[in-house]
């Protein structure tokens, strides 16, 4: 499919999770570079797995505990070579929900040593809470030929932003890391600020050692 406004590249990867088509994308006149892994044929489906996974440097590469990015992509990742087909989609300059790994740090202050939580912690920055765009994620879908996805994400905003570029959501898989010590506070304002589907946050207590994925 043409696009005149993003440049594609592609090549095999392969994983410890498996192989994957790696198709690098930006749009033509500048911005961040994202990546798109994908696993079998996504189009042999009417709606195939898709994470649109947010860059999250310290979670991601680090293992960072108060936040669940890293484990959700593991589990999204899992998700997708468990069903045979399906599209990972890491979007770049999305680091602290778009304001950036300096102002993100920063929000770890106020909530470390004031307690707010991450949305009050960049209010207090006089930042935006979230400033996300998921159009480039929609944009690597339309090259691949897919309109249709199950989405893997708890957030029913993401349905909304990815339906408003014009890819339908059949349904939201839910992502699910168990709320521990670590995690909890930000897993909690998830939920109660920004509408995150966690119901895993009420057993906290008694939740288990590891991640649990479900719906696939």
């Amino acid at each position: 499919m043409h696009d005149d406004r993003h440049e594609f590249a592609e090549s095999r990867l392969t994983t410890r999770h498996g192989e994957f088509r790696a198709i690098a994308f930006r749009e033509y006149d500048g911005g961040p570079e994202h990546l798109a892994l994908v696993h079998g044929d996504p189009t042999g489906v009417d709606a195939p797995l898709v994470r649109m996974h947010s860059e999250c440097l310290t979670g991601d590469v680090f293992g960072a505990r108060r936040c669940e990015c890293g484990a959700q992509l593991s589990i999204a990742i899992e998700a997708v070579v468990h069903a045979g087909r399906g599209v990972i989609v890491y979007l770049r300059g999305h680091e602290g929900r778009g304001i950036g790994l300096l102002a993100k740090i920063r929000t770890h202050v106020l909530q470390d040593e004031d307690g707010l939580d991450t949305v009050d912690s960049a209010v207090a920055l006089g930042l935006p809470v979230d400033v996300r765009d998921f159009g480039a994620a929609a944009a690597v879908l339309r090259h691949l030929g897919i309109g249709r996805v199950r989405l893997l994400s708890n957030s029913p905003a993401k349905v909304e932003a990815l339906t408003g570029h014009g890819i339908a959501v059949t349904e939201l898989v839910p992502v699910l890391e168990p709320a521990d010590e670590h995690n909890v506070r930000y897993l909690t304002a998830k939920r109660d600020r920004l509408g995150h589907v966690l119901p895993q946050v009420d057993t906290a207590a008694d939740a288990p050692r590891g991640h649990t994925a479900t719906g696939y």
